[in-house]
């Protein structure tokens, strides 16, 4: 990754004619360097060339070709969601893919806005990166030239070798309509199919997570064997842990990506502890009646993968967040949903491919600032000062993150109370009291993190929560990214100063320590009193 993004020889230089030839026919200089303004203003524009054509194909996906299971178009509101869901990558999925989705939509749309978005996060995460060099008077790259190397140099290769891997372990690559078959009972049943190699590595390569069936990795054919699901967990984490690597070869700081990593894995280790303690443990409310629970809690799960696999599946993606499940995250016990709200709150601990690291720099920018006023020195952080506009950003950027999945669920809570005839006409909710206030919750959490996993107890496609999660997806997908990128440009301003005594070292375990009790401040705490009216109360309710 080093090599690419820094302009170096690499063994797939051999792609540099295709590259070549993509940017003549876009009329595109890839060797103009940038400023963070016309940086970002190519990243966000480029997206609405995306989403249009990806809204009007939904819509008309029933009249389209490649559509043998005859799936009609969407409806305009949920053809919007799942077009933002998937340009934001979050891949929130109001609709189940064998029944919702044509296979040209989940090529040309689904498949296609994977790579894309994918792409746009490590091409950003890449800029955040190169402005943090010494150099005052260089730009942060270029973004078409990050964001098609990042295709071609990183995503396509890694997604080819694991389709290959995919379909010679039994994953379907056809583009033959469903299948009918006759099973033992004389009942005709109907098969869905489909183009499924080609998508599932990237949605876990890119940290998407949309599946190309309803049931995700808990389908056959999207996971047919337990050989395959060690596939899916290697390849989730595989690229967000390289990147915090390449952030300390790029900026040849390899203490500081050893700290970073050193954070990130404790927090991660924190999210799998509680969850796969809870799952094992059962429900003792299940266990009250007599059923034996020596296998945990099994409502919900695979049970080809059985408990402690599934919720350390569940848990690596909510911290991620790719949100790909092979298990019912409905069913979880009240603690692991606590834990998975804070893993998707955080954001960080690893977090989404590029843009986790985003997340980690603005609660590395907050410890900084604290850090170096407690000690009595000037903040700064790899020799450019840190004032006051950084800080305020950063903040900014931190607080909107807990503030808008909050205002949404709160806007959504009494729309359901005050409905007129009751919120049972609404049809929402599967569950009522502090589950249902979860469920209410964690789907506003799931869009502003990228997340995209849900609660299936809430009936989501509909007006209200398609139009409001699109919302939460867009806000939680670029103000982060705007806000690290004023932070470059602000930093990008300023003199390099080189390190002194009295310099904070951010490389070391104890600013480690204190940037992971600045984390779970900024994120943990502020959510308490929440999780006290949904988990927590729902913990102790079954406990009574």
């Amino acid at each position: 990754m080093k090599r690419v993004y820094n302009n170096e020889k690499s063994p797939l230089d051999f792609l540099r004619p295709l590259e070549k030839q993509i940017f003549k026919i876009c009329r595109i200089d890839p060797h103009k360097s940038m400023n963070w303004k016309q940086y970002l203003l190519a990243l966000l524009t480029i997206q609405v060339v995306w989403v249009i054509p990806a809204f009007i194909m939904l819509l008309l996906q029933g009249k389209l070709f490649l559509n043998p299971a005859h799936v009609p178009g969407m409806e305009w509101s949920l053809a919007l969601n799942s077009a933002i869901s998937f340009l934001t990558s979050t891949n929130l999925q109001h609709y189940s893919g064998e029944t919702g989705a044509s296979y040209l939509s989940q090529v040309a749309v689904f498949t296609f806005l994977q790579f894309v978005s994918a792409a746009t996060s490590l091409a950003a995460g890449v800029a955040i990166v190169r402005g943090l060099t010494a150099d005052p008077g260089t730009g942060v790259g270029n973004f078409f030239n990050d964001f098609l190397r990042s295709c071609t140099r990183i995503l396509l290769p890694l997604s080819v070798i694991a389709a290959v891997v995919f379909m010679i372990w039994g994953m379907p690559m056809t583009f033959n309509g469903p299948h009918k078959i006759i099973t033992l009972q004389g009942d005709t049943v109907t098969v869905a199919k489909g183009p499924v190699a080609s998508m599932v590595p990237i949605k876990e390569l890119g940290s998407n997570g949309g599946g190309f069936f309803g049931a995700n990795d808990a389908h056959p054919f999207e996971n047919p064997s337990f050989a395959t699901f060690v596939v899916h967990f290697i390849i989730v984490l595989l690229l967000p842990m390289a990147f915090v690597f390449f952030i300390g070869y790029y900026l040849n700081r390899k203490k500081f990506a050893w700290m970073l990593f050193g954070v990130m894995t404790a927090g991660l280790l924190l999210l799998i502890i509680p969850i796969v303690k809870e799952e094992a443990g059962g429900n003792p409310k299940i266990t009250a009646t007599g059923i034996d629970q020596a296998k945990g809690n099994m409502e919900g799960k695979e049970v080809r993968f059985g408990v402690n696999y599934s919720a350390f599946y569940c848990a690596e993606n909510v911290a991620i967040p790719a949100g790909t499940v092979a298990s019912v995250d409905d069913s979880y016990m009240p603690l692991s949903a606590t834990a998975m709200l804070i893993g998707m709150q955080v954001d960080a601990f690893f977090g989404g491919l590029g843009t986790g690291w985003i997340n980690m720099f603005m609660y590395l920018i907050i410890a900084v600032f604290i850090g170096t006023l407690m000690i009595g020195r000037s903040p700064e952080l790899f020799g450019k000062k840190i004032s006051t506009k950084e800080m305020q950003v950063a903040v900014m950027v931190s607080v909107l993150q807990i503030f808008v999945p909050v205002a949404l669920a709160a806007i959504a809570c009494f729309i359901y109370v005050n409905k007129s005839g009751g919120g049972d006409t609404l049809g929402w909710l599967g569950n009522k009291g502090p589950h249902g206030f979860t469920t209410m919750l964690y789907e506003y959490v799931s869009s502003v993190a990228g997340n995209g996993s849900n609660f299936a107890g809430l009936g989501n496609n509909t007006l209200f929560w398609n139009l409001t999660t699109s919302i939460a997806m867009l806000s939680g997908r670029f103000v982060p990214i705007a806000g690290a990128f004023m932070i470059v440009g602000l930093m990008k301003q300023k003199k390099f100063i080189p390190a002194f005594l009295g310099t904070l070292q951010t490389d070391t375990a104890t600013f480690g320590v204190f940037l992971f009790a600045i984390i779970i401040i900024l994120s943990v705490l502020s959510l308490f009193v929440i999780f006290m009216a949904g988990p927590i109360a729902e913990h102790f309710s079954l406990h009574l």
